[in-house]
């Protein structure tokens, strides 16, 4: 288990944060988170971003059973977590700090901030590594944490530090190298308006398409996706018309965020 800081100062004062959880469930407040893991990110004096600091990691209390589903991805049990701090008291010293944050950063982001809600985290920009993936390397054969990780090999990832899988510091340790690698293509800025934007997929999730590129399927295929249940394909499939000048507009949506 990682614990603590490493003592250092950073050359820049805006720092970028990874944070990955462990939890009971995905739906908040019924369920809880029983771990929190974090890899920070800051710029050296070429404004180049890095990996900083050893990062960290901390059991919390979820304030109800794990059931044995869970347990059996990351396998903390009730017995880990007792006597662990709750999450509304724990949370706060990983999601805040003074001065802020550039942003905070998960892979699928969107499910940490179902626990990471904007009281937390006092309204901080998020970054979704893997909506930025599907924009930046679109090429990848899969858009996993993991799958990423052993398709692009990054720099410097000790791949000890970064197992094992489904525990929060190691998660957060291979998706901070992400970022960094992100970070070397475009601004955080621009990270940041992509993932409030729904996924912009590169290819076809399901059905009868699957894995056809977006740019292959025809108009008629297209129109009918726009009605589609999934979010992502709705818009790509907009974004796509848009482009051949078969559609309307794809408006920007406004992100709020959950609010409970």
């Amino acid at each position: 288990m990682q614990s603590g800081l490493a003592p250092h100062v950073s050359r820049m004062s805006g720092i970028i944060r990874t944070v990955d959880l462990e939890t009971t469930g995905s739906a908040p407040p019924a369920h809880g988170v029983c771990e929190i893991g974090w890899q920070d990110l800051c710029q050296d004096a070429d404004d180049v971003w890095q990996i900083d600091g050893t990062g960290g990691s901390f059991l919390v209390d979820p304030e109800r059973p794990i059931p044995v589903v869970t347990q059996a991805v990351h396998h903390i049990i009730d017995a880990d977590v007792a006597g662990a701090p709750r999450w509304v008291d724990a949370a706060p010293d990983v999601l805040q700090r003074d001065g802020g944050f550039v942003a905070l950063v998960a892979h699928r982001a969107s499910f940490e901030q179902k626990f990471c809600t904007p009281a937390l985290t006092r309204g901080a920009d998020w970054i979704c590594t893997w909506k930025c993936a599907l924009r930046l390397w679109p090429d990848a054969p899969g858009f996993s944490n993991q799958m990423l990780r052993y398709w692009r090999m990054p720099e410097g990832l000790v791949r000890e530090r970064g197992l094992p899988v489904h525990r929060a510091f190691p998660d957060a340790y291979v998706t901070a190298h992400h970022v960094r690698d992100m970070l070397a293509m475009v601004s955080a800025e621009q990270l940041i308006e992509w993932t409030r934007l729904p996924g912009l997929l590169p290819r076809m999730q399901y059905g009868e398409h699957r894995g056809m590129s977006f740019d292959d399927l025809s108009t008629e295929v297209l129109r009918s996706l726009r009605g589609d249940r999934n979010e992502d394909i709705r818009y790509t499939a907009g974004v796509e018309l848009e482009r051949r000048g078969e559609g309307e507009p794809v408006k920007p949506q406004t992100w709020q965020g959950n609010l409970f």
